[in-house]
């Protein structure tokens, strides 16, 4: 079953989804007896598509009026359609005004189909390598289907890729307008070849390949067994013209001349006023009644309300939310000592408080308070919903006749006291940056309580956790976006330019929000004590570790890294030189197009595959195995990889070097991913590449300071061994208790030979299976990955189970439980919920099921490494200052900065807590290295 990556590029049949909803129930009509169910169908089938699927671009493709030029090639094609009824014609401008206000993008272009642009735009995106899903209910786009194109059926919610086009068709996609072309097709009047039915057609493309193929051996039908081959044999000799224009009339266009491209379709945030008023017209009352009570009748991202920035249930979908009853109109904004004074006395006298920060940047390096918000309860009733008291303080606005604010450096030493006392506790959202941001003003925050990003993450890891998207999730409240007091792109303002009287609501509500979702929040967290421990032994601790890690920074050898760039740089025009003469002339080595030409018509490699058209492949899977024979692929594949090595990491990291610090800060993603992991951005730690030689090289521009050593401490087969522990299998709990390579002894048991006697691939082939199974791989892929038949993994699979059938009852006993929860859960206790797992989509449900066995193991490896930096922490804190800093986290590893003449002692240590942070049935094992630099060390 296919596998779609997340945020694809989506190509909607308008038309297809236009008929299918005008011809099943509900048959909508408003008051004025008009038609309105088509548009009531179509709107909801792509909410439910833009739900399931998330796309980052979409566009939404109808068939314009008049003919096209299918028409001028035979005139009888859909001649045997009626006309539209009146009721679904009098839809099509509703329909399309609606789709516009939601901010979709709609494509008509005349003298084609709706059929055509899709494909064009499906093969302009997937020759730039964008994963695209077709939505229709037409079997012809098949035909379309290839390494990166998907189609969903909007009738079945079945997604084919290349191998579904074969198993449901027995044909593979490159053939799919050969059997059009022979069986015809009665829906659009395609004549094919008279006799020839589907099963003929097939049995025809699966013997002898492609309608030209079967013309220039029509004596050969004899031998695929039909009977009365000699008659289909004239059948198809004497209606060789039809069959060719049938084929021309199946084929759908893919070189449609658009103005537009991919880039161009974004959604755009949705006109609420204009939705307002379409439904109020057609009558949709659900939807109307949502929109005005918070803005928001769709759940996908870009297009939820021209306010809200995420995507999340509205309060309508969502039992939790409650209705908001949040009143802007009752903020404060603190102009004078007195009312700071009056303010800091509520916050001193509160249980609890929310805090924000106002900022000149995003950044928290570089980030200079403008301006701080309060929010305090003023009763705990159990049957009222809370009354908030909130309040803006402005301290840096500086735009022309800005009103007279207090003294910044005064006002933040009166509140030191406040903000770095254990005594008062706060809550905030994504307290991670306004402690930062604190620290840049010499404040430290303390007392940090309760944090809504964590407690949200926590309680469900799947979705958005941005303060927007939780209001709107758990308060069905609408919050004041950004862009409405800032305005937008390039002329946005900065905060301190914006006017206090729009900034006050805004950052008042901030605070106001954020104590109104705790009180929720906490609430169902401390109704779950597995996920109350989480939130408190680790989630909410480690919050001022990653604090504290970010500020610190690493160093990097800029001169390094310029140095690598010069000599990449200097590499890539030698081998664009080189493959100028390997190809006899100058071309553009990153075309697609012009590399086809060179390599097949050209210089006449042979043509290992075909893209779904027909035409020769220059794929990198493709020229990876040309690599071992030409020279010119192997030197196209060392320009693609050195190009993105220089362009992303060589060029660009030294241009991210705090001016201030002199060091490389990234910012870790507390609240991201739906496993717990850990991840970085701006730079990616996570993705700087190991394997390459010149992937190492820049590892080695992480470099220790003088008088220290980079110390690397990386769990050893954390995922294995918490599968080890999870599956309670004695042949694996026995091969790590015991300290024998585990890829080993799976290898000594799969290919039964002696330990001592398993050869290196026998040993790589059991590398392959351990993690494979882990990420939930099948035959196929196994076989893939180690290039063997399918036949041959699977057997290596079943022996593999037959060795450790605890793994196996682990496998189906996880997928049951996750069946019956839908979710399932770490050793920890940390929640993975799987909300597919109910799924009617066989893939989505297949996916889910595969995340099930996976994510308990990744989930807790993300447990224990986070527990080990909370942990690290404490034990660095007892140390002598500077003798020892966290530097980075990686996945399972660990990276520090010791002073030389501790590493050895200090590197004992590590690893003993790093080995302390679970209580797993098998040794916990942290590998160490030492090294001047990132890449010595690990």
């Amino acid at each position: 079953m296919a596998t779609i990556p997340e945020n694809p590029f989506i190509l909607v049949d308008g038309s297809s989804y236009l008929y299918r909803a005008f011809f099943s129930p509900p048959h909508l009509t408003n008051s004025a007896g008009e038609a309105t169910g088509a548009v009531y169908g179509v709107v909801n089938m792509l909410q439910s598509l833009l739900k399931q699927f998330n796309p980052s671009h979409v566009v939404v493709v109808f068939d314009a009026k008049g003919k096209t030029f299918r028409d001028d090639m035979y005139t009888e094609y859909k001649s045997n359609r009626p006309s539209m009824p009146d009721d679904l014609r009098i839809q099509i401008e509703p329909l399309h005004a609606v789709i516009k206000a939601m901010g979709l993008p709609i494509l008509t272009i005349p003298g084609v189909e709706a059929d055509d642009v899709i494909g064009t735009l499906s093969r302009q995106a997937s020759a730039q390598g964008i994963t695209t899903l077709i939505s229709t209910g037409d079997k012809d786009m098949a035909q379309l289907v290839d390494t990166n194109t998907l189609l969903i059926n909007t009738m079945t919610n079945t997604v084919l890729d290349v191998e579904g086009v074969n198993e449901k068709f027995g044909i593979p996609p490159e053939l799919i307008i050969d059997y059009l072309g022979l069986m015809g097709d009665k829906v659009d009047n395609i004549p094919g070849v008279p006799g020839v039915g589907e099963k003929t057609a097939l049995a025809m493309l699966q013997g002898l390949g492609s309608m030209d193929d079967i013309y220039l051996n029509l004596d050969k039908l004899a031998a695929l067994g039909f009977r009365g081959s000699k008659t289909i044999a004239k059948k198809m000799q004497d209606n060789e013209e039809m069959a060719r224009l049938s084929y021309q009339l199946a084929t759908i266009k893919t070189d449609v001349e658009l103005s537009e491209s991919y880039e161009d379709f974004k959604p755009k945030a949705q006109d609420t006023d204009a939705l307002i008023k379409l439904f109020g017209q057609l009558e949709f009352r659900r939807w109307l009644s949502a929109l005005l009570d918070n803005g928001s009748m769709t759940n996908h991202q870009g297009a939820v309300s021209s306010t809200a920035t995420s995507s999340t249930s509205t309060a309508t979908a969502n039992p939790s939310a409650t209705t908001s009853s949040i009143d802007r109109s009752g903020y404060k904004t603190i102009y004078t000592q007195g009312q700071l004074t009056q303010w800091i006395a509520k916050l001193e006298a509160a249980e609890l408080f929310s805090f924000d920060t106002e900022t000149t940047s995003l950044d928290y390096m570089q980030a200079r308070i403008v301006g701080l918000s309060f929010a305090v309860q003023s009763n705990v009733g159990s049957d009222e919903q809370p009354i908030i008291e909130a309040a803006y303080l402005p301290l840096a606005h500086d735009y022309i006749d800005a009103p007279k604010q207090l003294d910044l450096t005064t006002t933040l030493e009166k509140l030191r006291p406040l903000l770095e006392s254990e005594k008062y506790k706060k809550v905030g959202q994504n307290l991670k940056y306004d402690r930062s941001v604190l620290l840049n003003h010499g404040i430290e925050l303390k007392g940090i309580k309760f944090d809504t990003m964590l407690e949200s993450y926590v309680l469900d890891s799947t979705g958005r956790h941005d303060m927007d998207t939780l209001a709107l999730k758990y308060l069905g409240h609408q919050c004041i976006s950004f862009e409405e007091i800032a305005g937008k792109g390039k002329k946005q303002l900065p905060f301190n330019q914006i006017s206090i009287i729009e900034a006050a609501p805004y950052a008042a509500e901030d605070a106001d929000v954020t104590l109104r979702l705790h009180l929720q929040l906490f609430e169902q967290l401390s109704a779950e004590p597995k996920l109350l421990s989480v939130f408190n032994n680790i989630e909410l601790p480690l919050l001022t570790v990653l604090s504290d890690i970010e500020r610190g920074g690493v160093e990097i050898d800029s001169d390094l890294l310029t140095k690598q760039s010069a000599e990449i740089g200097k590499r890539l025009l030698e081998l664009e030189a080189l493959a100028y003469e390997e190809a006899g002339k100058p071309f553009n080595l990153s075309s697609p197009k012009q590399l086809q030409t060179i390599l097949y018509d050209e210089l006449e490699l042979p043509v290992l595959k075909k893209t779904p058209k027909g035409a020769p492949s220059t794929a990198e899977e493709v020229l990876q195995e040309l690599a071992l024979t030409y020279p010119l692929p192997k030197l196209i594949i060392e320009h693609r990889g050195l190009s993105k090595l220089k362009s992303t990491y060589t060029d660009k990291l030294p241009k991210m070097v705090n001016e201030k610090t002199g060091r490389l800060h990234t910012s870790y993603q507390q609240a991201v991913t739906v496993t717990g992991r850990l991840s970085s951005t701006d730079p990616n730690l996570q993705n700087i590449p190991i394997r390459s030689a010149e992937g190492r090289r820049i590892r080695q521009a992480f470099i220790a300071q003088p008088g220290y050593k980079i110390v690397a401490a990386d769990y050893s087969q954390i995922e294995l061994r918490i599968m080890a522990h999870l599956s309670q299998d004695k042949g694996l709990l026995d091969a790590f208790s015991t300290g024998k390579d585990i890829h080993k002894a799976t290898a000594s048991e799969v290919f039964s030979v002696p330990l001592d006697e398993v050869t290196t691939e026998q040993r790589r082939s059991a590398k392959a299976i351990n993690f494979g199974l882990i990420y939930g791989m099948s035959a196929f892929g196994l076989a893939k990955q180690l290039n063997i038949g399918r036949h041959e993994a699977q057997l290596y699979m079943d022996k593999y189970f037959n060795r450790y059938p605890g793994v196996l009852i682990y496998m189906e006993d996880t997928r049951s439980l996750a069946n019956e929860k839908a979710y399932v859960e770490t050793i920890l206790g940390r929640r993975l919920q799987l909300p597919n797992i109910k799924s009617r989509n066989g893939m989505l449900k297949k996916a889910a099921e595969r995340a099930a066995i996976n994510a308990p193991m990744q989930g807790t490896a993300a447990d224990i490494i986070k527990k080990a930096m909370i942990d690290m922490a404490d034990w660095i804190a007892q140390k002598s200052p500077g003798s020892v800093q966290m530097l980075m986290q990686v996945h399972d590893e660990l990276v520090f900065s010791i002073k030389e003449e501790l590493v050895e002692s200090y590197t004992k240590e590590i690893q003993a807590i790093m080995a302390k942070a679970a209580d797993l049935d098998v040794p916990l094992i942290a590998d160490a290295g030492v090294g001047d630099n990132w890449d010595e060390a690990h």
